[in-house]
């Protein structure tokens, strides 16, 4: 009877013991009542691995920071992450187990528009929040009402390089190089044609490829005779820098336009010097002189070795965005957090004022920059802001740059840094 007595003894404590604590992605064990759990997935290992350890380090120094001022409502925010190898499939399932088997509160992800939307309609359907750091798609929102993101969307950025080819650079024509296997691609593709259009461009012609291909020069070919003022490439870094090196081969020296999508330290080692006469729009500029921005870049730098890109910007904020969300709700009620993820307004990021509309898309400016190769960075050259949306009074330190700066009134183009961010801070 003893030993019956033991041996049920030596069970209830083991119980009680897996009851009270929960394993962690690195495998350290923390009481389940003193964290939070928050989903993460994104590519670290696949054609786009650049964008998931960004995504991935940004949103481990917000938890970082938050973390030692307290954390949220007296609990420590917990990454669970998950690597989809870049491909919808896999985010599928990622974000499958992240929801039923790690019980995640939340999930941040993806950049990948493709594996975003792949993504959306599980956590959709368990009704978990899901915020995106920089999937620009406008689909991805559309999936349901849990599902939100901190960037501006693709309509807008891709009408900002039209823009800008059209009134900064002056371009009568365009050229559009495209991937067709990429529903961001797609997007930018027919937003850029559309608002180059109605300004008086014409897209001449237009070229698709596949993600992963290696050579273009037959699409490139093409476009050479139809001798394009701007070559609009709206892909991801690793194809854009092999299509750069291989127009320059072939003697087209026009500017090279591109998205967000661009933006990884792998870029300038896969393309060097054929990027020159290069521009992307953008959600921030690393040389904003924000004291913020400045200490984020700092911060950032000293962690991981690397100055911040825009990926990692993004991330940083959404991983803010959610916690903000969290305190205003009282907890994780997943409705109540759902509501408050939406009802976010003039958020202070460090890529510019945070607001989500009635769509849950962020209304916010973008950047252009103009790639400097031999420096390994990007240069800012203007601000661009949505129709309707006042730009900050000029500050000071703006005026003293202005003389410098490229303002454009018909596109509500400002200069001098991502000065939106500067508005509210």
């Amino acid at each position: 009877m003893k030993r019956v007595f033991l041996s049920l003894s030596l069970v209830f404590s083991i119980l009680c013991t897996f009851a009270c604590v929960d394993k962690s992605s690195n495998g350290t064990v923390a009481p389940t009542g003193d964290t939070i759990r928050v989903g993460v997935y994104g590519d670290t290992t696949g054609a786009t691995s650049s964008f998931g350890v960004s995504t991935k380090n940004g949103i481990q120094l917000a938890f970082e920071e938050i973390n030692a001022a307290g954390g949220v409502n007296g609990k420590k925010l917990e990454m669970i992450f998950e690597d989809d190898q870049g491909t919808p499939e896999k985010a599928k399932t990622v974000i499958s187990k992240l929801i039923n088997q790690d019980k995640v509160v939340a999930v941040l992800g993806e950049v990948a528009s493709s594996n975003s939307l792949a993504a959306a309609p599980v956590a959709q359907e368990a009704k978990i929040p899901m915020i995106t750091p920089s999937s620009t798609n406008p689909k991805v929102t559309e999936v349901g009402d849990y599902i939100s993101r901190v960037c501006f969307i693709d309509p807008f950025q891709g009408s900002v390089m039209a823009k800008f080819a059209a009134n900064t650079l002056k371009a009568k024509t365009a050229a559009v190089l495209g991937d067709n296997s990429s529903d961001y691609s797609k997007g930018l593709t027919q937003f850029f044609e559309e608002e180059f259009t109605k300004l008086g461009g014409k897209v001449i012609t237009k070229q698709t490829y596949a993600q992963r291909d290696q050579d273009f020069k037959g699409q490139l070919t093409a476009m050479r005779g139809q001798n394009p003022d701007v070559i609009y490439i709206p892909g991801y870094y690793g194809e854009v820098a092999i299509i750069a090196r291989q127009a320059r081969e072939l003697g087209m020296n026009m500017p090279l336009l591109g998205g967000d999508g661009w933006d990884s330290p792998e870029l300038w080692k896969l393309g060097g010097e054929a990027l020159n006469k290069a521009y992307i729009s953008n959600h921030y500029s690393a040389d904003n002189p924000a004291p913020e921005i400045q200490n984020f870049v700092k911060n950032y730098t000293a962690k991981f070795g690397a100055a911040p890109d825009s990926l990692a910007a993004l991330a940083y904020d959404a991983a803010k965005v959610l916690a903000d969300a969290i305190k205003r709700a009282g907890g994780t009620d997943s409705a109540k957090l759902k509501e408050a993820i939406n009802a976010t307004k003039n958020f202070a990021g460090v890529t510019g004022a945070i607001t989500l509309d009635g769509s849950r898309n962020a209304v916010k400016p973008a950047v252009v920059l103009e790639l400097t190769p031999a420096q390994s960075k990007f240069t800012f050259k203007e601000t661009i802001y949505p129709e309707g949306m006042t730009p900050p009074a000029t500050t000071a330190a703006s005026n003293s740059n202005a003389m410098n700066s490229n303002t454009n009134m018909n596109s509500t183009a400002v200069t001098n840094t991502n000065a939106a961010s500067n508005a509210t801070r």
